[in-house]
């Protein structure tokens, strides 16, 4: 790893979510990551994928994660704890509460990277327009669109070929970009699928058709998201850590 990648997992180590909203909401006020899940009112169908994933990260970089993360509403201060958060869902659920709109919208607003998962069967397209429609309505004028495959997410930490998860899934993840950062992806790849783990250790889920490589490359794909909403595009432009500390800051 270059000097530049490891001073980037120091820093995070260090501070994993730096200060970016306004001073009523300081972001990441401890020293660990936690990959805190959406809660829209409907179950979580991947309830045991956040925690899995927060491991694979421990065991595999310097980050230093909860390793029992919780759950957030959109219009729950809280939101604002952590620069990461996870919203999976499989079916259609309500419109959501203006308060909720502006709560998803100020997060990202102030920095935020939001990973949705999409854990629905092939053919079932009610999460991913329940979705779109609370996108539209938080961040008017932004649609998700086709994210590039040679995007430094692909590259973070792994190196990747394409998105994978517990089904081969789409081409290309989805993405909004905001202030020249990804600040939105939307997979349809059941991502919290191939993480997810019982309390025994065993997977629960099985992965198709790639089986073990597959989901080893879904695994990759996490720490890569994770990596990229902690450290941003630091491969590309090669920032270092006090203008990645700035940066970060100044997106309000």
């Amino acid at each position: 790893m270059s000097g530049l990648p490891r001073l980037c997992l120091v820093l995070v180590a260090a501070s994993a979510a730096l200060s970016f909203a306004p001073a009523a909401f300081a972001l990441g006020e401890g020293t660990r990551v936690e990959i805190r899940s959406i809660d829209v009112g409907s179950p979580d169908p991947r309830p045991t994928a956040p925690r899995r994933l927060a491991w694979e990260i421990r065991k595999r970089t310097s980050i230093e994660t909860v390793l029992r993360p919780g759950r957030v509403r959109l219009d729950d201060p809280r939101l604002y704890d952590s620069p990461f958060v996870y919203w999976a869902g499989d079916e259609a659920f309500a419109p959501l509460s203006e308060a909720e709109v502006v709560g998803l919208r100020r997060f990202v607003e102030f920095g935020g990277f939001l990973l949705i998962d999409d854990d629905s069967t092939p053919g079932d397209d009610g999460f991913d327009r329940s979705v779109r429609r609370a996108l539209a309505r938080a961040l008017p004028g932004t649609p998700l669109a086709p994210l590039d495959r040679d995007h430094t997410i692909f590259r973070s930490f792994y190196l990747l070929r394409r998105p994978v998860g517990r089904v081969r899934g789409p081409e290309r993840l989805e993405a909004i970009e905001r202030g020249g950062r990804i600040a939105v992806v939307h997979s349809r790849h059941d991502l919290g699928g191939a993480w997810a783990r019982d309390n025994l250790g065993a997977w629960e889920h099985p992965v198709v058709p790639g089986g073990a490589a597959q989901r080893e490359d879904a695994i990759r794909l996490g720490v890569n998201l994770v990596m990229y909403a902690l450290c941003l595009d630091y491969k590309d432009d090669q920032v270092h850590a006090p203008f990645i500390m700035r940066r970060r800051a100044g997106q309000r």
